[in-house]
């Protein structure tokens, strides 16, 4: 198990990866998990900035390597 000092300890790039591994393993696990009402909210404005174009698609690879490239 991973204690909250460990994670303190670790850089960027490895919070993103247990990060990952978590999310990896939460998500194959399928229960009834109710999402909070801002997040429903934050879906819309995204949704709306899309459509405006006003919001960058890009694939779950690109914006990984982004974002471990702005974290390490």
């Amino acid at each position: 198990m991973v204690t909250a000092v460990q994670i303190k300890q670790m850089s960027h790039s490895e919070k993103l990866q247990l990060f990952e591994a978590l999310w990896a393993d939460l998500s194959k696990i399928e229960t009834d998990v109710e999402s909070p009402v801002w997040h429903a909210d934050a879906l819309r404005e995204t949704k709306a900035r899309v459509a405006a174009g006003e919001e960058p698609i890009m694939d779950w690879d690109t914006a990984k390597r982004e974002l471990r490239e702005r974290f390490e």
